[in-house]
């Protein structure tokens, strides 16, 4: 098992973003970073693959993590939800213990 994995629409969802704004070569990059109410939070761009990453693939959508967020990331499904009030990457994390209340952060 992939420490990260990527559903189907979330990896249809990538390829279509860098397609729409030209970023060949590049890849997601899903970091864990201090900060909101709960301590920690997600933090997504697209960049360039950097010496030290784990690179996961699936059907040709890259997710780059360094090594410092892949310890609060091991075990996340990387997914993609479309809605009426919202859309955007959605997160599976088994490590999280507590997130704040409206979801934007979280503890582990």
């Amino acid at each position: 098992m992939a420490a990260v994995s990527i559903t189907d629409r979330a990896a249809k969802r990538i390829k279509e973003i860098l397609a729409a704004e030209n970023r060949d070569g590049q890849g997601l990059r899903l970091k864990v970073v201090g900060g909101g109410c709960s301590g920690l939070q997600y933090k997504v761009d697209f960049d360039m693959e950097k010496a030290g990453d784990r690179i996961f693939e699936k059907e040709g959508a890259r997710v780059l993590v360094d090594m410092k967020s892949l310890l609060y990331l091991t075990g996340t499904e990387l997914d993609y939800k479309e809605g009426l009030m919202e859309s955007g990457f959605v997160f599976q994390n088994p490590n999280v213990k507590r997130a704040c209340g409206c979801g934007a952060s979280f503890t582990v």
